[in-house]
């Protein structure tokens, strides 16, 4: 299974007003493991909006230097295609700027060329999972313990490898509940220039008095149960 984790970052809100794409970030996962990656910073050939450069930090002078989106359209298609799924979080906001450049290009819609490609929007999927509650991405990497502390500017591509966390935290449930180490994109940080430092669970074992304590309450239990406690019905060794 091949996912794709995609963000943006863009010079304002709407591109029927002219904005552009400055940034694409996209992670690849297989078999939800970090696999690869790519990145892009783009010229829009347009200044920012105040509060869009407040977000990304991306100035007109840094991308002034950078390639236009026609330029590496086809090498985007090219890592996308062949993805099981494409994964944004709240994917009309980036496919609609995805949308307005090809169309800019003359070319047709990004879904239409990504044959056999689902497209998951996390943000829904969030929504669905935990309702009335917040699910930005930032709320999500807090939910889920994903260390965001490095991102004090939003990143196309530090964004999906965030994304990519809090997306193996939201679909864990759908596998066995033994998942593998590998089911983390911690560890790829030095990329960002920030390292992860994985917690050790430490186990806590009882002491001689609360298991003394613990076992008193069981035949409380047992007692006003008429003897029917199912607590000691059967000793089930513990093993860690």
């Amino acid at each position: 299974m091949r996912w794709v984790i995609l963000d943006t970052e863009t010079t304002g809100l709407e591109p029927r007003q002219g904005h552009r794409l400055v940034e694409i970030g996209v992670v690849e996962i297989i078999n939800r493991r970090r696999a690869n990656h790519w990145h892009e910073y783009l010229n829009p050939k347009r200044e920012s909006d105040p509060g869009a450069l407040e977000k990304h930090g991306l100035s007109t002078e840094f991308l002034a230097d950078k390639p236009q989106f026609s330029a590496v359209v086809d090498s985007l298609l090219d890592f996308l295609r062949g993805a099981d799924l494409l994964v944004i979080h709240n994917a009309s906001f980036d496919i609609g700027f995805l949308d307005h450049e090809l169309n800019l290009l003359g070319r047709e819609r990004l879904l239409a060329s990504l044959s056999g490609t689902t497209l998951v929007d996390s943000l829904k999927v969030a929504r669905e999972s935990y309702p009335g509650k917040r699910n930005s991405l930032d709320a999500l990497c807090e939910r889920f313990g994903v260390d965001n502390s490095h991102r004090v500017h939003h990143g196309a591509l530090l964004d999906a490898e965030l994304l990519g966390e809090v997306y193996l935290a939201l679909t864990r449930g759908q596998d066995s509940l033994d998942m593998p180490e590998e089911d983390s994109l911690l560890g790829h940080g030095e990329m960002y220039g920030y390292s992860v430092v994985p917690r050790v669970l430490r186990v806590v074992r009882a002491t001689p008095e609360e298991e003394m304590h613990h076992e008193a309450n069981l035949v409380q239990i047992d007692q006003a149960c008429g003897g029917q406690s199912q607590w000691h019905a059967e000793e089930v060794p513990l093993t860690l």
